[in-house]
């Protein structure tokens, strides 16, 4: 117990204090732990590089694949057109459910922080367009971006949970999406109601999204160039954003004249067409669908017919997500005007910003694998039989404490899901999803200055950090206590 306690220890102080980066904190954590528990130094490294490949093998392709749905997503701006279509067919007092609603459609496939990017604009401008406060609008966008973040798969902190805990995905998906309804309606408008008299809030005017303008007319000088150069058969020339000449590379290899960005955003407006709102919605919703149809299958189709086979297959998540981005490449890829090679150039660019996160959880995989090995699990396992403490309550608490700790509902995930997955076995299979929507609730647990979270969010609808605390913190333990309330009265019925 104590190697447990003096790796979870190094890796809070290496995060919190020493301010070093998860992914090296959780390695060095796995170290001392090892050490401290006596484990041989060959046995501690094969364990943590077999948890680190089991994790990738299993979490990572789909952390990719989702990436790659959410990146088209953005790009071809289905997702502004989902925004835009919900929002323009409501007002007043339905305005933020509209809002909450929408948040948690797009953050199925969407990382919570590409959300806020996405959506916070919208909410800015519909509240200065329609004089509803600010926080009334905001709170529900962000509270149905949290609650898909922290507990629906396949974002990577509930696909870390389902493999550390061997949790069925398609049961852990449904009982999630049903923890997540009332956890968003709570957390979202009824609460962003409350607090909006308590935390006035003003739209940062330099974030208040702004039309584009008109491609440039061919023949210009403008589109031209001074010397009036042209691109390839005699086609005006396009410039870039630094004013330089783009080349049929650029195009291959889109990026708007800055390294990291993976679409060309000049020249190209009036060739894209912003996707159809049901195809988008289709897109973004079939993973989740089939890993359903897979889950209700098992539960009603008896095992070796070909109904069940068929669903086992197509419902398995990475044939599920893999189906997904088949089917974004045609309706939120060409059919937005996309040529074949900005597609592949959109779907390879959705893959850099998420490296960090894999990487993270890669060696949370591994810490998780050390844990395991020496034998810590057990530990606890038997300590919680002892004190008759519920695997629920122990799985919560303890990512809350990891979570309010280092900041990271990654790393406060990951270190839960491996301490208490002895007791995993202990549970039936509607038990062990539960106990990984548990976790998932616990590492949401009040968000505050550690968190990156907390300043995007403080930056992004221009608060004081008190209102933050008021605001964004509060929402997220409200989410928190929520969600775990929810799942204990899943608990009691499954």
């Amino acid at each position: 117990m104590a190697a447990a306690l003096l790796g979870i220890v190094a890796v809070v102080l290496l995060i919190a204090w020493a301010k070093v980066h998860p992914f090296l904190s959780l390695i060095l954590g796995a170290a001392v732990l090892g050490v401290v528990a006596s484990v041989a130094p060959d046995k501690m490294i094969t364990s943590f590089t077999g948890g680190v490949g089991t994790t990738v093998g299993g979490v990572g392709l789909l952390i990719a694949l989702g990436a790659m749905i959410g990146g088209l997503l953005a790009e071809s701006g289905g997702a502004d057109g989902i925004v835009n279509r919900v929002v323009g067919r409501v007002s007043g007092r339905a305005l933020p459910w509209a809002m909450a609603g929408v948040a948690a459609l797009i953050g199925l496939p969407l990382f919570f922080e590409v959300g806020v990017v996405l959506l916070v604009p919208i909410v800015l401008l519909v509240s200065m367009r329609t004089d509803v406060p600010l926080m009334k609008l905001g709170i529900p966008a962000l509270a149905g971006l949290s609650v898909l973040h922290g507990l629906v798969p396949p974002h990577p902190g509930p696909l870390v949970a389902i493999s550390s805990l061997n949790a069925d995905l398609g049961l852990t998906l449904g009982l999630g999406l049903l923890v997540a309804i009332p956890t968003v309606i709570i957390s979202g408008p009824v609460f962003g109601n409350f607090i909006a008299r308590y935390v006035p809030a003003t739209a940062p005017a330099a974030l208040l999204p702004t039309r584009r303008q008109p491609a440039t007319p061919a023949g210009t000088a403008e589109a031209t160039g001074s010397a009036g150069t042209t691109g390839t058969a005699g086609a005006p020339g396009r410039r870039d954003v630094d004013g330089d000449l783009l080349t049929d590379d650029d195009l291959v290899n889109p990026g708007g004249g800055r390294p990291g960005e993976p679409v060309d955003d000049s020249g190209t407006e009036t060739a894209r067409r912003t996707p159809a709102f049901w195809p988008a919605v289709i897109t973004v919703l079939l993973p989740v669908v089939l890993m359903l149809l897979r889950a209700i299958g098992e539960l009603t189709l008896d095992e070796g017919t070909a109904g069940r086979k068929t669903l086992d297959i197509v419902g398995t998540p990475i044939v599920a997500l893999l189906a997904g981005v088949i089917l974004a490449m045609f309706t939120l890829g060409y059919q937005a005007g996309f040529s074949r090679s900005q597609v592949s150039s959109v779907l390879g660019g959705s893959l850099p910003p998420i490296a960090g996160i894999l990487l993270i959880v890669a060696a949370g995989g591994g810490f998780k694998q050390v844990l395991v090995d020496a034998g810590v699990g057990n530990l606890v396992a038997d300590a919680a039989k002892d004190a008759n403490l519920s695997p629920l309550l122990l799985g919560w608490l303890v990512a809350v404490g990891i979570r309010v700790a280092t900041g990271s509902a990654t790393v406060a995930t990951i270190t839960a899901a491996g301490i208490v997955a002895p007791l995993a076995a202990t549970l039936d299979r509607p038990g062990v999803a539960l106990l990984a929507l548990a976790i998932g609730c616990g590492s949401l647990f009040f968000s505050h200055v550690n968190d990156a979270g907390f300043w995007l969010v403080k930056e992004y609808f221009g608060l004081t950090v008190g209102q933050t605390i008021k605001s964004w913190s509060v929402m997220e333990t409200l989410i928190s206590v929520v969600g775990f309330a929810g799942v204990l009265l899943l608990d009691l019925l499954v």
